[in-house]
């Protein structure tokens, strides 16, 4: 697009960001891996931000199941691959931006260079994506990439960061010490929440099944997620104070209209986690 002007398109962001800061922005690299119900969001977010690169990985494509939270999700893009799909419409946003693609999403074979030049990892990976999700976080950890996980919980937005000097993952979720899938999400969940604040207004639990990878979603919960997601990954390239990394958690629920911050010391083996996993198990029937 000849008439595109990168300083003109994000010249609105000025004021909450210095110019200098704005081209800090534009030289920031953010991967996300998986472009589903926050992987998109998260994306075009950052695009606004002024984000100017990006490696984003995923092998998915759009169906209707998809049209209640994804934003992707078009009748004109059943079948289509995710990936090409937000490649377009981030290019539409910038078409300036520097973006590698990686089509077969995150793997052992492409992990490193997935992650080659990233100043900040945002993980967008479906929730029950453990592997994945592990080798990612593993990988970030070693190479000093700081992490942003917000969570899609209920109709609320969680928030967990780990970076050099937190906790690490492991420890926070207690991943080692789980026998089976369905005890990673449960970690995982109460990890992401540790307040739970989305628990007692479920309509319906018959729609909730973890054995099953199943469980409501809602677009309202992902657009929250890409807006805290959003600051924490400005905050963090731009080197501003103010981020508190696990065991710190934080989790606004808007259907309660509550904020929560918590601090878990020990992670997964603190009391209050351990004691929040009965809660679960038991209100899910397990």
């Amino acid at each position: 697009m000849s008439n595109f002007d990168y300083a003109q398109a994000f010249s609105r962001n000025i004021g909450w960001v210095t110019e200098a800061e704005q081209a800090r922005l534009r030289e920031t690299r953010v991967a996300i891996g998986g472009l589903g119900g926050v992987g998109g969001v998260h994306l075009l977010t950052l695009a606004r931000l002024g984000i100017g690169k990006f490696s984003i990985a995923d092998f998915d494509v759009f169906d209707i199941v998809n049209f209640n939270r994804q934003v992707g999700a078009l009748t004109s893009t059943i079948g289509r691959s995710k990936l090409e799909v937000l490649s377009e419409m981030l290019r539409d946003i910038n078409p300036e931006v520097d973006l590698k693609v990686f089509p077969d999403g995150i793997n052992q074979s492409n992990i490193d260079s997935f992650l080659e030049g990233v100043d900040v990892y945002v993980d967008g990976l479906d929730f029950f994506v453990f592997d994945a999700r592990r080798a990612t976080f593993s990988a970030c950890e070693s190479k000093g990439i700081p992490v942003v996980t917000a969570a899609p919980l209920g109709l609320g937005a969680a928030l967990v960061v780990f970076g050099p000097g937190s906790m690490s993952y492991e420890e926070y979720f207690g991943f080692k010490s789980c026998r089976n899938e369905l005890d990673l999400a449960i970690n995982f969940l109460i990890g992401l929440s540790p307040a739970m604040l989305q628990r007692g207004y479920v309509a319906d639990m018959s729609r909730i099944n973890l054995r099953e990878r199943r469980g409501p979603s809602c677009i309202a919960a992902c657009q929250l997620c890409a807006g805290v997601a959003a600051v924490e990954v400005l905050k963090l390239a731009l080197r501003r104070p103010g981020i508190r990394m696990a065991p710190w958690a934080s989790q606004f629920d808007s259907y309660r209209m509550k904020y929560i911050r918590t601090w878990r010391p020990w992670g997964a083996k603190n009391p209050i986690q351990r004691l929040m996993g009965f809660l679960v198990r038991r209100q899910l029937g397990l």
